[in-house]
């Protein structure tokens, strides 16, 4: 029905649907009805400043909008309405605006999301070629806008596969990754999908009222498979939540981690204080090719701190500063052969300068992502943050990580942020920010 609608609108194959939506059903179904089409989706949550928003879609000329104009966020409503009228006035290329009312009344020549689930039509799709673009998303430059990453149809339908057998999904299972909308793990709800997995979607603030709001969604939606980011199993680590004793998570199986390196005491946290034989396993990758580098295995064994494997057909290695492969020792995690779900270009780079300086400037034919990474004799992997936010202290080269790991093992810090600044002709300054746990 809503592909049908966006058809009447005169969306075709090749345009492009932009949203600002939360992590709901709604978000789901406009962009299933955008690829049915052959129309190219780009998403961004509705926590993101006015500016920040049009950086991303000004770049792209997209031909609707949908947005809902509010939300909910601890207990507390946000209303959007200002910045998506601004949003509207500063992006020609609009034909027309949809609006999912939650706070106000429909705006004038806004046409009501509800009315768009009224029709009863036979599913129809649009045929596309392997890399026909299917999304864009965005990562942040050093300079200039956010690079607008173009994937396509196939190759994320291959990562999907990939990521289907690490993940251990099966038709019947119940899903949740405690994501934003505007976080690239929002994207990786639709491999479970494709899998006959059921997608359970929490949005809301992930402590509010209290640590445990979330495993008591878990337990209550009898997830198989939960995944978050690093920073929520060490918050609640920190808070002293301990979901075995407060919930029935018996039907648990799978546990995720991504955003951040997984601390050896998260590790032991988890398999104390949440499932004794629930399958821990981590993963590493990014935005940029909307998948992993490194990952789980459901038949090896799981190592405190270490991701179990390299994925199917990523060629992924440590290298040092020649190009020189490493086992054992930390180097750039560099990918030597190609991905069937990297970027098919950058939107509005024609001539594919800004591609290639992104990831393949430091080893000529190599994706470079700019992670440190080691990678041991058994396959297994540690990530140490990111090898461009290095730090280096009178010569001594750390990885964020490492401050990281060793702040956020103190009972007494909740979360942490440590910024390296380098100065001309003067000593360098290294502020680290702390937010301490109660009491």
């Amino acid at each position: 029905s809503v592909a049908a609608h966006l058809r009447d609108m005169g969306v075709a194959k090749g345009d492009r649907v932009v949203a600002v939506l939360p992590n709901t059903e709604t978000a789901m179904i406009a962009f299933l009805a955008t690829a049915s089409i052959g129309a190219i989706w780009s998403l961004c949550a509705p926590d993101m400043g006015h500016v920040a928003i049009l950086d991303r879609f000004k770049q792209i000329e997209p031909k609707v909008l949908i947005a809902q104009d509010g939300y909910v966020h601890a207990g507390k409503t946000v209303d959007r309405r200002e910045i998506l009228a601004g949003l509207e006035s500063e992006l020609p290329s609009l034909v027309q605006c949809i609006t999912v009312p939650f706070v106000g009344d429909l705006p004038k020549g806004h046409v009501a999301w509800d009315t768009l689930l009224d029709r009863d039509v036979a599913y129809e799709s649009v045929q596309v070629p392997f890399d026909h673009p299917l999304w864009i998303v965005y990562s942040s430059g050093t300079t200039g806008n956010p690079k607008p990453i173009v994937h396509g149809h196939g190759g994320i339908i291959l990562e999907s596969a990939k990521q289907s057998l690490h993940h251990d999904f099966k038709p019947g299972g119940r899903y949740c990754w405690l994501t934003s909308s505007g976080w690239i793990m929002w994207n990786s709800q639709f491999t479970a999908l494709g899998q006959g997995t059921t997608v359970a979607m929490f949005d809301g603030a992930p402590n509010y009222p209290d640590m445990g709001v979330i495993w008591r969604f878990v337990a209550d939606e009898k997830l198989d498979f939960f995944g978050a980011g690093a920073a929520f199993f060490s918050g609640c680590m920190k808070a002293g939540v301990t979901p075995r004793e407060d919930v029935d998570l018996s039907a648990l199986k799978s546990l995720g981690s991504t955003g951040s390196p997984l601390s050896s005491d998260a590790y032991d946290w988890i398999y104390r204080d949440v499932k004794q034989d629930v399958w821990l396993a981590p993963i590493s990758g990014g935005t940029d090719l909307a998948g992993a580098f490194v990952l789980g295995h459901p038949g090896m064994p799981v190592r405190a701190g270490e991701m179990q494997c390299r994925a199917l057909g990523n060629a992924v290695r440590a290298y040092d500063e020649d190009g020189k492969e490493l086992i054992g020792t930390v180097g750039e995690l560099v990918c030597t052969e190609p991905l069937p779900s990297m970027p098919l270009f950058f939107w509005g780079d024609d001539d594919g300068s800004r591609l290639h300086d992104s990831y393949f400037d430091t080893y000529p034919g190599i994706w470079r992502h700019g992670d440190w990474i080691e990678i041991n004799e058994n396959g297994g992997s540690v990530i140490y943050g990111r090898s461009d936010a290095t730090i280096n202290r009178k010569g001594l080269r750390l990885g964020s990580a490492e401050i990281y790991q060793a702040v956020e093992g103190l009972d007494e810090v909740l979360d942490s942020l440590v910024v390296d600044l380098e100065f001309l002709g003067r000593e360098s300054f290294m502020p680290l920010f702390v937010v301490p746990a109660k009491g």
